[in-house]
Order: structure tokens, then sequence, then C-alpha cells
């Protein structure tokens, strides 16, 4: 399986699609600027305490104040708050923890007000992003996450991700993280380590030390509301959290991002640096490799299935419901199970990478096709999870209930991706909205298939709108030409300009308009 990663550069950022086998499995978009990303460590103020919620709202620069509940402090709060405020204060000369003295654990049944008041400056990290008309979320269990591990400052445990299963690794790496971690850093081992050398393991944990003592020093002339340690940019956390052997190809289209890039793989994957290569080509990056294409036809309110069917999302302020359709594929079965569990199966396919693309988070409902074999319902939910397999939020998938539908949870800690996938109607200049051109030859094609192929249909004439005429007509080998060099039938294309851009028909033989397959 082939893996590339496309960046293209954009007036106030940049747009980041992961491929995996040509299909867009990832979407990102960074806009730069202050954003408040899951990471990022920031110096501020408590300005109100609420016993009633037994949490406190942090004022951090957001237009929101942040929000910290008791549970979040961390078992350690005490000892980091002093550590800090020493530290803002210009007291300590080291970064390091492994002198500083420890306080007793805070009561993890006790309450907000026993360990902050309002105006006590607090250190703090953003653990959601804000969403919707909500602040931020934080923690101050601080973490530094790198390629291979993530730093925890104030702990002391070793822990291994539960998808290392194998307990020879497991043991391994615990042994090696455990003889080179420093005192009073906790460490959480990550799945990519599998297999990793103590000396990869000890370049990522001197990166992050680098990384901590770095903000410990910035955080002596911090002002409040400042940010402390800032997460790096989308595209190298995207590199960290994604990048394996089966990387290829990473296409940039900007010389600085591609510098990054760079950077960040000579640094943690310097076999993986010559992968990294600039676009040079007139066409756009994302319409050269497919991604433009792929994001209009994948983020609407309606989404194709593989070999037939589609889904209808839609989002609420509580939930996602996800209905699944089987469309013709319906009328191309005799056996109603075999159907539905086939529809399903694919079904199950897309909504995992759906998920993953659009950044879904909370409560997910699906309105699977009915079934009533008790496997059937088994071999779905298997196949459900082993279609999130590469899903990095945490989810929970429910089995199927007796109304056929089933529940998911996956963590959301950043607001969903949302494009916009319809575009302003010519016809009606703006009034109206329509689906995305972009789509309306990918329509036809398939139609033409359908109808040369499987209905055999002899004569074949399509009427259409004259900016789609020249499209299949235009250029020394058409699109049309193609066509009969394929089905060996040559398609008549007349021009109707009473016509919609996004409507078109075809007629048969006999004159009869033909209906088309939904």
């Amino acid at each position: 399986m082939s893996t590339e990663l496309v960046i293209n550069s954009t007036q106030n950022g940049c747009r980041i699609a992961l491929l995996k086998d040509k299909n867009l499995v990832e979407f990102h978009q960074d806009n730069g600027g202050e954003r408040f990303s899951v990471g990022d460590i920031y110096w501020g103020t408590v300005k109100k305490v609420v016993p009633g919620l037994n949490a406190a709202f942090i004022d951090i620069g957001h237009e929101k104040d942040a929000f910290l509940h008791y549970l979040d402090l961390g078992p350690q709060f005490n000892t980091m708050q002093k550590f800090a405020s020493l530290t803002q204060k210009g007291k300590l000369t080291s970064t390091r923890l492994g002198k500083f003295r420890k306080d007793p654990d805070i009561n993890k049944h006790g309450k907000i007000n026993q360990v902050l008041a309002k105006n006590h400056r607090i250190l703090v990290q953003v653990a959601k992003e804000p969403i919707s008309t909500k602040g931020p979320r934080l923690s101050c269990e601080l973490s530094i996450a790198g390629r291979y591990i993530v730093l925890v400052p104030f702990g002391s445990g070793v822990n291994v991700s539960k998808r290392i299963s194998r307990s020879e690794e497991r043991n391994r790496l615990q042994r090696l993280i455990t003889s080179i971690k420093p005192d009073n850093f906790g460490v959480i081992i990550r799945t990519v380590a599998e297999g990793k050398e103590v000396a990869e393991l000890n370049n990522d944990m001197r990166n992050l030390l680098e990384k901590w003592d770095e903000g410990m020093k910035r955080l002596k002339g911090v002002k409040v509301r400042g940010k402390v340690v800032g997460e790096m940019s989308k595209t190298s956390s995207i590199l960290r959290d994604v990048l394996n052997e089966s990387f290829d190809s990473i296409v940039v289209d900007d010389k600085e991002i591609l510098l990054d890039v760079k950077s960040y793989l000579g640094k943690y994957a310097p076999e993986k640096e010559k992968i990294a290569r600039l676009y040079h080509n007139k066409a756009k990056v994302f319409e050269a490799y497919g991604v433009e294409k792929q994001i209009k036809s994948a983020f609407g309110k309606s989404v194709s299935i593989r070999g037939g069917g589609y889904l209808i999302i839609e989002h609420t302020e509580a939930l996602h419901v996800i209905d699944v359709n089987s469309g013709n594929k319906s009328n191309r079965e005799e056996d109603q199970e075999a159907t539905a569990l086939s529809v399903n199966m694919a079904a199950a396919k897309e909504i995992a990478r759906q998920l993953r693309l659009r950044d879904m988070g909370g409560i997910i409902v699906i309105d699977f096709i009915d079934m009533r074999n008790p496997e059937n319902k088994k071999t779905l939910l298997k196949t459900m999870k082993e279609a999130m397999v590469d899903d990095r939020s945490k989810f929970t998938v429910l089995p199927l209930s007796k109304f056929g539908l089933m529940q998911i949870t996956r963590q959301r800690v950043r607001p969903e991706v949302n494009i916009a996938t319809r575009e302003v109607c010519p016809t009606c200049e703006g009034t109206g909205k329509i689906e995305p051109t972009i789509l309306v030859g990918d329509q036809i094609e398939n139609q033409v298939e359908h109808l040369l192929s499987k209905q055999n249909e002899k004569k074949l004439v399509l009427v259409v709108h004259p900016y789609l005429y020249s499209y299949f007509t235009q250029g020394t080998i058409s699109q049309r030409f193609r066509w009969f060099l394929k089905y060996h039938r040559w398609v008549d294309i007349i021009q109707d300009s009473s016509l919609a851009i996004t409507e078109f028909s075809f007629v048969n033989k006999n004159g009869e308009e033909i209906e088309i397959a939904a």
C-alpha cells in the first residue's frame, strides 16, 4: 500500500491531504495564526472558580475562557504549580525535575476551590481545541509528544501503547525507556516505537527534553496568557503521527513548507528525507493528484459507496447521524439479506474513512440496512472495527441494537472539518445551490458505461449543456472518441442551452428518453 502526503500552500496557511493508494483518507487545513492547538502550553489566569461544576474558567487569550475540571488537574498539581511559579519568578536555576522535591498528591475527590482561587496564575495545556461556541478544554497533566514517545513531566511511570500487543516487545520497550528516562518524568511509549532501537528512542527523548527546557526558559519572562510551549506546525505534527515505512512520497508546492518538512525529516527520519520533493507542474497540485475532486465528492451531505449504495450524513449539536441506503444495487441481487450485507460492509469502510476525513467526534449513530442473520451482524461489527484500526483518535464501537443501529463514540479534540461542496448556480445567479459541477462528468461516464455495457444500447444520444458538450468533444482525442475505442459504439452528443449546467439526458435509437439509474 502506497502512502502519499500532498501539501498545497494557500494564502493563509496550507491544505494537507493524506492519500493511501491514491484514495483520500485524511484532510487537514492549517490556517496559521493563534490557533490554540492541542498540546500548546500556556501561562493562564484563573478568571472564575465554579464549585457547582467543580471546575474553573481560565483566561489564556481566547475570546471564550477555557474550561478546566478538577479531575484534569492531575495528582501532582501542587508540585507542578510550585515548580512553574518558582520558574516564572526566576528562582530556579535548573529546568530539570530530578532534584525538585515533590509535594503529596492532591485528593482526587477534592474540590476546585481548595486548590484554586480567582486571579491565580497557572500552567495549563490545551486538551481540546475551541469547538462551536465553547472555549478550549484544558488539563494540568502536561505532556509533550514526540515521534516514538510522549514525555510526561512530574510523572514517574512508563506506559506502553495498547496497540503493541506482543508481551516480549512491551517488556523490551519498558526496560529500554526506564533505563534512559530522567527522574520525575513519566513516559508513554507510542505504537510506532515497536521494533525501534535504543538509539532512536534516546534521540527522541533528548529532543523532547530540549523542548521542555526551552519552554521553561521561556516561562521566566512570559506574560500572562503567553504561550510557553507550542505544538509544532500541522504538517510536522501529521508527519510525526502518521509517518511510517509505507510512506513513499511527500509532494509540496511551496519552497518554505518543503524546507520545514525536510528539516523535520532530517531530524527524526533522515532515511525518508529524499521522498520529499517540490511540485513544479502548471496544474495545481491538488488537481494533479485528484484530491480536489475527492474533496468535492467526499464532503457533501450525500456520499456514494463503491459498488452501489450511498450514505446520507447529517450533523447536529449533540451527535452525527449516518443513514445507509442501497440505491440501485437492490435491483441487481435476488437475495435481500446478501444485498444488505454487501452494502453494509462497503458502507462500514466508507464510514470509517469519513470519520477520519471530517474528523467527526462525539456520538455517531449509524442506521445500517436491516439484516436478520445474527452472523451477518457480527461480521458487520468486525468489519467496522477493522476499518477503524488506522484511526488515531480513541473510539468505541458498539454492536448493532435491536433497531439495527450502530453507535460509535470517537474522541473529539478539534473542530470538525467542514468543506462547502455546493456551488453557486450560474442559472439562478446565486439564489440557489447545485451539486458540484466537477462531479457531473463522472456521473455521465458511469451512465455511458452502464447503458452501453450492461443495457447493451445499440445507439445512444447524450443531451447536455453547451459547456459539457465542449468538455466531451474538444481535443485531438476527445472523451467521446475514447468511448468509441472502449465500447466500439459512437455516442452522439447534442448541446441544449435550455438545460442547466448539471442537467443531462440520454435518448435511445427510438428517440425515447432513457430513465437514468439512481
